[in-house]
């Protein structure tokens, strides 16, 4: 996934059109999806954060502990699922690209991303102002594929749908980056943004696919990571979300990894009417494109590890989530947000034919999601962002959009996503190629006998977030909260990697 030069320049990428993807035959049309011919708005899975502190330096965990979270660094995030041992083999990403797609987008990203660095002591990268560029240095580049935006909150008195919150777009942006860069520092990433007129959303989803599609054709980035989606109920119809599917077909013959945010709402997802007040569907539903087979489904935990540390369990300090008796004593816990089930459009794919010993059981449809990573607030993620539009509405916003500029800790499988892309990169340069769709692989792994090497297990939560709609509990091996579980770097991104 990385340039072996920079562009000195960001330059704006003509968007082209294409004609849509065939359905290959992987399962039958979804059960209860509307018959309308318009499109869901793809969401941000960024669904929790708390405004901490407008310093540019970090807030201090006391100042977390305040507010009733934890805050992981990427110092304390990188020990928690064990990389320092891949950082000491000089295995962080190099020579690969990680392409990272948004709506709207951060107009400071590069700065901001310049502080988070500084004040979190990650490299610095090609791109960011002030920085010298060096032979070797991984490279930021930003985007416009078809426009660029302001970013602003809304009105206070907005009668809108909210469906163009581009200030949450701007601090989803700031998460994506941030926060890739910070487990693959070696890596070059490319943030594409796109800029729609998402009125129904008509606009969004096909102007980033079409942006997914140019990376892949174009041998961009060996790697894409989706941190958005909606509901497979909210597609106009089974074919107009297929259509959807080229730039996925075309990774998976190009050896481009695709992954998902697997969704925040448990088993509970809106149905895109009426606008203003959606209601939600009532049963249990999956959020697409985290429910594609061609896509790596990434859920959510709480990560229970000491945030200073990220090593062994601290059932002391908040949240409640992780003191008992909430926590027994284990260092993650399915997060209740954490989006899963099973497909009502794809089949049940091959590879998940075989499972771990006491998973819970994939019948006909395909589960989801794959595999899982610390995605609560609650312990959540340090997140620096200067561009949530209006910067004056302290720790509280009216609107319950971020406003105020500085340092966030934030939550959802949009966290979970952009963090194994940059797994997937570091195994990328072990293997020295983009490893295409990984998971094959990845359930060969769990089914063998090596599977609590490779993988944290994780068997307590759920997610049922409605209590009119079922969850799912989470079980031992594969289930619909977490998938197979979460990685233990040390030895999985190797074995990922074919080594």
């Amino acid at each position: 996934m990385f340039y072996q030069h920079m562009r000195q320049a960001v330059r704006q990428v003509v968007t082209i059109s294409f004609a849509g993807a065939a359905a290959l035959g992987l399962g039958p049309a979804g059960a209860g999806i509307v018959a309308a011919g318009s499109l869901p708005a793809p969401v941000p899975a960024v669904t929790d954060y708390q405004y901490l502190s407008a310093s540019t330096t970090p807030p201090a965990e006391t100042d977390c502990f305040s507010v009733g979270r934890r805050c992981f660094t990427p110092t304390s995030m990188q020990a928690s699922y064990n990389l320092p041992p891949l950082y000491a083999a000089n295995e962080a990403g190099q020579g690969m690209t990680i392409a990272i797609i948004d709506s709207f987008g951060n107009p400071n990203m590069a700065s901001d991303l310049g502080n988070f660095d500084t004040q979190m002591g990650l490299p610095h990268m090609c791109g960011e102002p002030g920085v010298t560029c060096t032979g070797g240095m991984p490279t930021f580049q930003h985007f416009y594929w078809n426009g660029k935006t302001q970013v602003k909150a809304p009105p206070p008195k907005s009668s809108g749908a909210g469906i163009q919150t581009r200030n949450i777009w701007a601090l989803e942006t700031a998460l994506d980056v941030e926060w890739a860069h910070s487990i693959a520092p070696g890596a070059n990433i490319i943030n594409v943004t796109t800029n729609p007129a998402e009125v129904l959303g008509v606009q969004g989803f096909p102007a980033m696919m079409n942006a997914e599609q140019f990376i892949v054709d174009h041998h961009e980035a060996n790697v894409i990571t989706q941190s958005f989606g909606a509901a497979e109920e909210t597609f106009g119809s089974t074919q107009s979300l297929l259509n959807l599917r080229h730039a996925f077909i075309s990774a998976a013959a190009n050896g481009v990894t695709m992954l998902a945010s697997s969704g925040d709402g448990g088993t509970a997802n809106p149905g895109k009417t009426p606008i203003k007040h959606p209601r939600t569907i009532p049963f249990p539903t999956v959020g697409w494109p985290g429910s594609d087979p061609l896509v790596t489904g990434v859920g959510g935990t709480y990560l229970c590890t000491d945030p200073t540390t990220g090593t062994g369990v601290d059932t002391t300090d908040p949240p409640v989530n992780c003191q008992p008796p909430s926590n027994p004593g284990v260092r993650e816990i399915g997060w209740v947000a954490s989006g899963g089930g099973f497909s009502h459009v794809f089949a049940k794919p091959s590879y998940q034919d075989t499972l771990p010993a006491g998973s819970t059981a994939i019948d006909a449809m395909r589960g989801v999601p794959d595999v899982a990573y610390q995605a609560s607030s609650r312990t959540g993620v340090l997140v620096y962002d200067t561009a949530p539009g209006d910067a004056t509405g302290g720790l509280t916003c009216p609107t319950g959009n971020p406003c105020s500029a500085g340092w966030y800790v934030v939550g959802g499988t949009s966290a979970s996503s952009p963090q194994w892309a940059g797994l997937v990169a570091i195994a990328d340069q072990i293997a020295g190629h983009g490893l295409g769709q990984i998971n094959p692989t990845l359930y060969t792994l769990a089914s063998g006998a090596n599977y609590g090497t490779y993988f944290y297990d994780v068997t307590n939560g759920n997610n049922q977030t409605d209590p009119t709609i079922p969850g799912y509990p989470a079980t031992t091996g594969w289930d619909p909260v977490t998938g197979l579980g979460t990685p233990n770097a040390a030895t999985l991104v190797p074995a990922l990697a074919g080594h």
